[in-house]
């Protein structure tokens, strides 16, 4: 009596965008560092005039660049990556023209960074690789960090795990020497994706725990929640359900303290999955009406019947059909209303096992499946 219940897909492990400060296209990953802002007021036009033409001319390119650069960093924030790619590479051009390696270096490093947003792996490494040999070279110690960063995590994606963790490795001791507390964060919770994609769940949970204990030092709420995610999910990957449960309580807690009534929804779903595979029904039950309370709210009726199929499955499990069969047919009435036939049909599989199971089977023949 499991179909079509979340508690059999595999999409707990699906990573959400659900956190409003970063860009959007960063998932499981945390940035080092926000872009460091060029100043682009570096001289007024009461020094220019006292400049020569071609220094002039000079100047004004140098503040051109750093305000496409900057503008770039906004719509990367922004997540509109299309405009990010186009002034960061505008930009480069810029600085390239100007010899000014420090400029075109930011700039190819955030080029990388914009094509890991595009799923574009392998340009992302590629990138990442050009603006690190520039970093080293400028003995530039901080781009360096959010590099190996957005490389490792390209590497990660790439399949090439070895070279992931070694990138976060390089990324993590390098942020250590400089005392940079936020790109070791990143580099320990990147490192723990890292390990988790080699299905090293418990090397990952140790890496994100230590992740974990600098976002609450640096009382970053956010990269605390994105990093409980990522706990939980490991936890849950690795069979330690009650510890899954915990962290994403924990996860709960900051999400319903930030009014984000999505990711609330999102967490319950989680946690209602994690009791399931505990054994524990009721409280499933109870997590389940707790998000069909909050996708009812949101007026979103695909979270509606994912939870009322969640929770049927649930009573299901526990031998009450009558209640999972009340349960069915709300869900069912949703697929009707969305048209989802394919969904329809699924329900009705369910009812009819249902209502096999109480002996009623003229209802059972009833349900076509």
């Amino acid at each position: 009596m499991r179909n079509g219940s979340d508690y059999t897909d595999n999409n707990l492990l699906r990573v959400a965008t659900e956190t409003s400060s970063l860009p959007s296209f960063i998932r499981e990953t945390i940035v080092p560092d926000e872009l460091q802002v060029a100043n682009s007021e570096s001289s007024t036009s009461e020094d220019a005039a006292t400049l020569p033409a071609d220094v002039e001319a000079l100047e004004a390119t140098h503040i051109a660049a750093d305000r496409l650069f900057n503008q770039a960093s906004e719509y990367l924030q922004l997540g509109q990556l299309e405009a990010a790619l186009s002034g960061f590479q505008h930009a480069r051009e810029l600085y390239q023209n100007l010899k000014d390696e420090a400029g075109v270096c930011k700039a190819v490093g955030s080029i990388g960074m914009v094509f890991y947003g595009l799923r574009d792996y392998q340009k992302a490494a590629d990138y990442s690789h050009r603006g690190l040999e520039l970093a080293r070279q400028l003995k530039d110690n901080r781009s360096m960090v959010r590099i190996l960063s957005t490389l490792g995590n390209a590497y990660r994606h790439l399949r090439q795990q070895d070279r992931a963790v070694e990138a976060q490795q390089e990324s993590l001791a390098i942020a250590r020497k400089i005392n940079d507390r936020r790109g070791e964060m990143a580099a320990l919770n990147n490192l723990g994706l890292a390990y988790k994609a080699m299905g090293d769940y418990a090397t990952a949970i140790t890496y994100e725990e230590q992740s974990l204990k600098i976002a609450r030092e640096v009382k970053d709420d956010q990269v605390e929640e994105q990093i409980l995610k990522n706990l939980g999910n490991a936890c849950y990957a690795l069979g330690d359900y009650q510890q899954a449960i915990n962290y994403y309580q924990q996860r709960l807690t900051l999400a319903r303290e930030a009014g984000d009534r999505r990711v609330e929804a999102q967490i319950l779903r989680n946690i209602g999955n994690a009791c399931y595979a505990l054994g524990s029904y009721e409280r499933a039950i109870e997590f389940g009406k707790q998000r069909l309370s909050v996708a009812h709210a949101l007026n979103d009726s695909r979270a509606e019947e994912q939870a009322l199929g969640s929770i049927g499955v649930a009573y299901d499990a526990m031998g009450n059909y009558s209640q999972a069969i009340d349960f069915y047919e709300q869900r069912l009435e949703i697929a009707r209303q969305i048209q989802d036939h394919r969904l329809e049909e699924q329900i009705l599989g369910n009812l009819k096992v249902a209502y096999f199971a109480m002996g009623d089977f003229a209802r059972a023949a009833k349900c076509s499946s």
